[in-house]
């Protein structure tokens, strides 16, 4: 069965797409024509530009197009999702937007306080990789994906945590994070084996986990919090079934293995990045060292 039955307004969602037109114009608006009234602002260079449109093609591709509808019939499909919000959405967002932006936000009194505890290394870590792995739980997951109010809360926490998650990585203002050298691998390391357990639940399970896939019920709950409800009482829809030949079991199984593969490899990007950082470094010493003059005096002695 095809997704064009859900309609328009379910796959495209024209109204999240203005909202992120909307964004994107206001943070130009901050960037270049209004970028004199804040202090230490600089000049918006191409990079950032790039990376914040990439970041709101991205949030568009995953939470306003057919994939949004797709996520709540097949669960290797909202496990997508959820890898590429929070891995890859979230440090495109922190890198796209400006240091002077998110100092004058940061300064913001409780945004300070809140920043400042929630950025430490140790609590960003732990924070995120926990509540995402008891957002996994069934009971949570079957509730949050059939309650609209829990289930914007729940994507907002966990973005939120992703963004101070990979705050302490890429420091984009804060001096007094200590995170760099073997530290930083030590973190980046350290995320991956604190999702494991997550994905190993939902990869070696032998049974479907989730009733908003296997219920009838519950999976029509939670597809009307994306298709609206005079769409679905037009149709009649029993499962994921109608719209893959895979099996429940393989689905979800699949939607582990994306998530860890994803992981994987977005933080074998930033392993890469850092070492190749070091080796810049290194070869610029080297290259001082041989450049630097030698005292003719010292020679002598």
């Amino acid at each position: 069965m095809p997704l064009g039955i859900f309609g328009f307004m379910a796959l495209w969602s024209p109204f999240f797409i203005l909202a992120l037109v909307f964004i994107t114009v206001v943070y130009f608006l901050i960037t270049v024509k209004w970028r004199d009234g804040f202090k230490e602002s600089e000049k918006l260079t191409r990079k950032e530009a790039t990376y914040f449109i990439l970041t709101m093609v991205l949030l568009y591709g995953i939470k306003g197009s057919p994939v949004e509808v797709l996520g709540t019939i097949l669960f290797s499909a909202h496990m997508t999702q959820m890898a590429l919000l929070y891995l890859v959405v979230t440090p495109l967002l922190v890198l796209g937007i400006p240091k002077w932006v998110w100092k004058a936000a940061i300064e913001l009194p409780v945004v300070k306080q809140v920043f400042k505890f929630m950025t430490k290394p140790l609590i960003s870590l732990l924070s995120f990789n926990i509540i995402f792995s008891i957002y996994h739980i069934p009971v949570v997951f079957d509730n949050v994906r059939t309650d609209a109010t829990l289930h914007g809360m729940a994507t907002v926490i966990l973005f939120l945590l992703s963004l101070f998650m990979w705050w302490p990585l890429l420091n984009p203002v804060d001096d007094d994070i200590d995170l760099s050298g073997l530290k930083r691998i030590g973190y980046i390391l350290g995320s991956a084996v604190l999702l494991t357990p997550a994905c190993g639940l939902i990869i070696f399970a032998e049974n479907p986990l989730y009733a908003t896939y296997y219920d009838p019920q519950e999976f029509l709950k939670a597809l009307a919090l994306c298709v609206p409800v005079d769409t679905l009482e037009g149709l009649t829809l029993t499962g994921p079934e109608l719209f893959t030949d895979m099996s429940l079991e393989n689905d979800q199984q699949l939607g582990g293995v994306i998530m860890k593969i994803i992981q994987e490899i977005v933080f074998g990007v930033m392993l890469f990045n850092l070492f190749f950082q070091w080796y810049r470094q290194d070869q610029e010493k080297q290259e001082k060292l041989s450049y630097d003059p030698v005292d003719p005096k010292l020679t002598e002695q």
